[in-house]
């Protein structure tokens, strides 16, 4: 290959760039009132739904890093994480948050976990794919009793999207096999509790900061995150009107059309796939608005699939986030990829199942799904149970697995 050629690559890549941004410019001037709009309502969104429901999770993932929390929980979470993901337990604590607290928290926990050195390149590459999620409040909550004005069909989102998300993860450990790992804890005789105690004293040592001044620079780093989330919200949402005034929306919905129509997708979903791709919460709604006449299970099939690949806004932030470390953003847009295609065919598969399990059982669903917190800043409170809950839970299971695993380990080890 001739030397010219990286030369060439990069200076076509600067004039596409450059163009790009010379087309965003001209379109903010010839549609300032539009792109004014836009942006004030993507501000709301930030201001009232993802700084008071993102901020708390956050500094106190921020503050259970510094007092070596984390890696009590990776003791405990190594037999299960390891053989199945090829990460260390303390991965299990970024799945945990992500799959509760939604996107960007588990890029944003990968990179401190990078950055602490606590896994490696590979294996940070290995957990964003799959541990950054959307959160049960924007599936059962925006989705489901927003757009669509049923709870029940939160219910087939959710298992759709955090089972996928879990294949994923499996599919992912075979990522960069020849990679570098973080080598396992080493094996004593005393029980895992007392080790895992042990290295959080250790962790917490190490890290030699009072609660005041690792308060202080949790809520420092998280305001910014926060920040950048909110601009690349708020700029996205121009973004999209602005490309829809301009027009360019109906070429691109000609495009989608054509390949819905190969996969025997109805056609009229184009516009939804257009807008998931920039931004989720605005393909639902125009998913929602879908006329009856086309099958329900289609519309959830693409909102499950414009969900897991979760829009080039969070992609943004994502890239922002990892770009402070060594981890690449490319294999994170395969498995966004990977994950938008499994939910979508999960969502059709499992649709007869599920909504007639739903619709014909005597079970109803359970109040967990229901009764869903507000939205805004009156809502804090109750958002911050119902998330944080969660999280709780989901790392009590992991807990309890991990812990089955090791003692069966044990007993297998013994008896031979």
């Amino acid at each position: 290959m001739s030397p010219k050629n990286p030369v060439l690559r990069s200076h076509i890549r600067s004039l596409i760039m450059g163009a790009i941004a010379l087309f965003l410019v001209v379109s903010l001037i010839m549609y300032p009132e539009q792109a004014f709009n836009s942006s004030l309502k993507g501000l709301k969104i930030w201001w009232d739904v993802v700084f008071p429901a993102l901020l708390p999770f956050f500094i106190a993932s921020e503050i259970l890093m510094g007092f070596g929390v984390v890696h009590f929980l990776g003791i405990l979470l190594e037999p299960l994480m390891r053989p199945l993901f090829r990460l260390p337990g303390v991965g299990a604590f970024v799945v945990a948050m992500g799959l509760a607290s939604g996107y960007p928290i588990g890029a944003k926990l990968t990179a401190r976990l990078r950055e602490q050195e606590l896994i490696s390149r590979s294996e940070g590459e290995r957990l964003v794919s799959f541990a950054n999620t959307a959160d049960p409040l924007f599936m059962f909550g925006a989705v489901a009793v927003g757009f669509f004005h049923d709870v029940s069909l939160g219910v087939i989102i959710a298992i759709t999207h955090y089972v996928s998300s879990l294949l994923l993860g499996f599919i992912m450990r075979f990522h960069d096999p020849g990679g570098a790992a973080t080598p396992p804890p080493e094996r004593e005789s005393n029980f895992i509790l007392i080790r895992a105690f042990r290295e959080m004293h250790k962790a917490r040592m190490k890290d030699g900061r009072g609660f005041g001044e690792l308060m202080g620079d949790a809520t420092t780093s998280s305001i910014n995150t926060l920040l950048m989330v909110g601009g690349f919200m708020i700029m996205f949402s121009v973004v999209i009107e602005v490309l829809n005034e301009a027009g360019v929306m109906v070429i691109l919905s000609a495009i989608i059309s054509g390949i819905l129509s190969m996969l025997q997708f109805p056609v009229e979903l184009a516009p939804a796939v257009i807008s998931g791709t920039f931004e989720i919460t605005l393909g639902a709604q125009v998913a929602s608005q879908v006329p009856n006449s086309i099958n329900m299970a289609y519309k959830i099939a693409i909102v499950s699939a414009v969900t897991a690949w979760s829009g080039l806004s969070v992609h943004s932030q994502v890239a922002s986030i990892l770009s402070k470390t060594d981890i690449r953003y490319t294999p994170y847009l395969t498995a966004r990829l990977i994950h938008g295609f499994l939910a979508g065919w999960i969502t059709l598969l499992l649709w007869n199942p599920v909504s007639n399990y739903i619709r014909y059982s005597n079970a109803s669903i359970p109040a967990f799904f229901r009764e869903l917190p507000d939205t805004g800043w009156h809502g804090i409170a109750e958002r911050i149970s119902f998330l944080g809950w969660r999280a709780i839970l989901l790392l009590g299971i992991l807990m309890m697995l991990g812990l089955l695993v090791r003692f069966f380990n044990r007993f297998r080890t013994n008896s031979l």
